[in-house]
């Protein structure tokens, strides 16, 4: 349903910290021009936690306009209160968007039957593909493969997007919910590896800023040319190192801010990255040739 290379797309801020709706568009089409498969408006990179309702609504919105079908855009949907995520899954749904991404509820650590309660709730409320973000580092749970077999039998639950950097579980995740349930990657260092157990793609940090050479990596990988997938991948791993050399988005906003996509600035707690940490992006963006 959903492969190849989707970006975690940032959300562009002003100066005086509101949404920079004309940034964030132009930053979509870009995207899409420069050849990113899908787009996910308003995921953690896109620094969801801070945003209103209200804005979280605007981003879906915009990001579904520019893309006018071009590309499958999978909205963030995720809340630890399922009737927020459900009201959010319902407005991807009203607003066009191709499927919702639902993360594993945070801080109040359901149990693996809550995750299957909170999920099927989602799930039942409207009809749109729905995908679980299974991010523990983040959220603090992990949904077991058992659990997310039992809710790969919802016809709306279509796939996860699988933060774990665990090489075996798509392997597993394959046996458990067949090979039609959509796994794609949400840790861009072992992407290609992902892809030879079984994933489908990667929603990609690094795509706000490599869009072109990840979809190159992508397409290199479904057309049987793994040396040039893994050549490409070789080459990125600089990038990827730093754009998580502090917590995301900070790296990934000030890499952007760099190539003219929108300020560096993100809201609070996120803080502004040290200036070491600014040189060891530039440093990065340099060697793999994204700046000159």
């Amino acid at each position: 349903m959903f492969k190849g290379s989707l970006v975690a797309l940032i959300t562009p801020m002003r100066a005086d910290g509101a949404v920079d709706e004309e940034a964030f568009a132009r930053f979509v089409d870009w995207q899409i021009t420069e050849g990113t498969h899908g787009i996910v408006p308003v995921g953690t990179t896109g620094e969801s936690p801070t945003l209103s309702h209200h804005e979280h609504r605007r981003v879906v919105e915009i990001a579904i306009s520019v893309a006018a079908g071009r590309v499958p855009v999978i909205a963030g949907a995720g809340s630890n209160s399922t009737s927020e995520a459900v009201a959010l899954t319902q407005h991807a749904k009203q607003a066009g968007a191709d499927a919702a991404l639902v993360v594993t509820p945070y801080y109040n650590k359901p149990t693996q039957e809550g995750l299957f309660l909170h999920y099927m709730a989602i799930a039942d409320s409207c009809d749109i593909p729905v995908i679980i973000y299974n991010i523990p580092g983040r959220s603090i749970v992990d949904m077991s493969v058992e659990t997310m077999a039992r809710l790969a039998k919802h016809p709306n639950i279509v796939g996860v997007k699988d933060a774990t950097a665990n090489l075996t579980r798509p392997l597993h995740t394959t046996r458990a919910c067949g090979p039609d349930f959509c796994q794609l990657s949400g840790e861009d260092h072992t992407a290609i590896a992902y892809l030879a157990s079984g994933g489908h793609g990667c929603i990609s940090v690094s795509g706000n800023i490599a869009p072109r050479l990840l979809s190159q990596m992508h397409m290199a990988w479904q057309e049987g040319r793994t040396a040039d997938a893994m050549a490409i991948q070789t080459r990125l791993v600089p990038l990827h190192d730093a754009m998580f050399c502090e917590t995301s988005p900070g790296p990934v906003k000030y890499a952007a801010s760099l190539l003219g996509h929108g300020t560096e600035h993100a809201r609070l707690p996120m803080a502004p990255i040290a200036e070491s940490s600014k040189a060891r992006v530039r440093a990065a963006l340099t060697e793999v040739g994204l700046l000159n």
